[in-house]
């Protein structure tokens, strides 16, 4: 596994690849980089991030491999089709996944989510319109939409 951590526009940011896969990505606040390894595919998801946080970049071309449960990589695979500069909510998810009552386990499986930005569980909303329950703070969140000019 190669690990990585820089200061990106929301603040630092710490990758995880495995296998010429990512599998993780969090906000955090690491401060050294001495056991870490600064990969190509680390280098170039940098690069996107980047590109995603001035607007230039809508969709990203990285190979993902999150790992969670069978309905968790449901989930995420559906929050993979939101399209950019749009946003959804839990219970729209559930009907997407085929069951309508699992809104509260959609939130849970967005709380989960290992990649943060690619999935990007931050485009998923309360019912209500209002942002709640993403992770890394609903601070965080707001900012990503921001960037992708929801609000």
């Amino acid at each position: 596994m190669n690990y990585f951590y820089q200061k990106t526009k929301l603040g630092y940011i710490t990758i995880i690849e495995n296998n010429n896969k990512i599998i993780e990505l969090k906000f955090n606040k690491i401060k050294n980089n001495s056991n870490f390894i600064l990969s190509p595919l680390i280098k170039k998801t940098f690069t996107e991030l980047d590109e995603y946080f001035r607007g230039i970049r809508k969709k990203f071309d990285i190979p993902i491999e999150p790992n969670g449960t069978n309905f968790q990589k449901k989930v995420w695979q559906e929050l993979i089709k939101i399209p950019y500069g749009t946003y959804t909510t839990y219970k729209d998810i559930a009907n997407k996944i085929g069951n309508k009552n699992a809104s509260r386990a959609v939130g849970n499986a967005n709380n989960k989510n290992p990649i943060l930005i690619i999935i990007p569980c931050h485009r998923v909303i309360g019912s209500n319109n209002k942002l709640k329950g993403y992770s890394q703070g609903v601070s965080y969140q707001e900012k990503l939409l921001k960037i992708e000019k929801i609000i």
